[in-house]
């Protein structure tokens, strides 16, 4: 049981530190991925809604203090997207969550909506249309994680996917 959370926190570290120093440069137009929402997505599948929520807590609350951010904006964000993960985890019906595009489309359900409530706390531009602001802040990123989320599920063993 202890297991499932040091691998969840072995996994973050060194995600959290990607997503601060190199997401920038594979950023286009400043719209980058959002690395730690995929492993978040993961192991709220792979465990429960109340271990996704906790866990969300927890990497939000750790990139806010690592990123020097606004304190509390992702780890609402997180938090809201671990709750939402857990809606797909059934252990009956894993097996189905963690084929590539279904995983995908979680990943992008889970995205959007963080990306768009972050940005609510974070940038608030009175001078742009509400609906391009959550199409450049919210939609976009939400794509671009849920690629790299189908890359990262596709390439992982199966035989693990089905033993978890």
């Amino acid at each position: 049981m202890k297991t499932k959370y040091f691998n969840s926190i072995l996994v973050f570290i060194p995600l959290v530190l990607v997503q601060i120093t190199l997401v920038r440069f594979i950023s286009w137009n400043a719209i980058g991925p959002n690395l730690i929402l995929i492993p978040l997505v993961f192991f709220t599948i792979s465990n429960n809604q109340l271990f996704g929520t906790i866990l969300g807590f927890s990497y939000g609350l750790l990139l806010d203090l690592f990123s020097g951010g606004l304190l509390g904006s992702a780890m609402l964000s997180f938090t809201v997207s671990g709750f939402i993960a857990g809606y797909f985890s059934n252990e009956n019906k894993r097996h189905i969550y963690y084929k590539p595009l279904n995983f995908s489309f979680i990943v992008l359900l889970c995205s959007i909506i963080s990306s768009i409530m972050f940005s609510f706390f974070t940038t608030i531009d009175f001078s742009r249309n509400l609906f391009t602001s959550i199409f450049d802040e919210g939609l976009l990123p939400g794509f671009y994680t849920s690629i790299i989320a189908l890359i990262f599920i596709y390439f992982y063993p199966r035989r693990k996917l089905i033993e978890n």
